[in-house]
């Protein structure tokens, strides 16, 4: 037996006409990658280092407290509802974060 619902539900997907790069000096202690903006709709990062990148969605990252641990030349997708601050540490300061905002 079918489902009914008498009452239609309008999906509009989230979608974006801008994208903001930014580079990020690698560091072994905790840098800003991004700060908190509600209007942003994703973020991609790219690992431009031969060193790990340890992402936290947060003010501060660790090397034992991160969200996501991106290898040298790797990339990673922030969970495209995620609008809070983005943080991040390597293990060795060579190379840079490219960041992408989309807003």
């Amino acid at each position: 037996m079918p489902l009914y619902n008498p009452s239609q539900v309008t999906v509009t997907p989230s979608t974006s006409g801008t994208a903001t790069p930014t580079s990020v000096a690698a560091s072994t202690t905790s840098v800003s990658l991004l700060a908190a903006n509600f209007a942003r709709k994703g973020t991609t990062i790219w690992n431009n280092s031969t060193a790990n990148l340890y992402v936290e969605l947060g003010a501060t990252a660790t090397t034992s407290a991160f969200t996501a641990r991106v290898g040298a030349g790797g990339y990673y997708e922030i969970p495209f509802t995620y609008t809070g601050a983005i943080s991040g540490i390597w293990d060795a300061a060579n190379g840079s974060a490219l960041v992408r905002e989309f807003t």
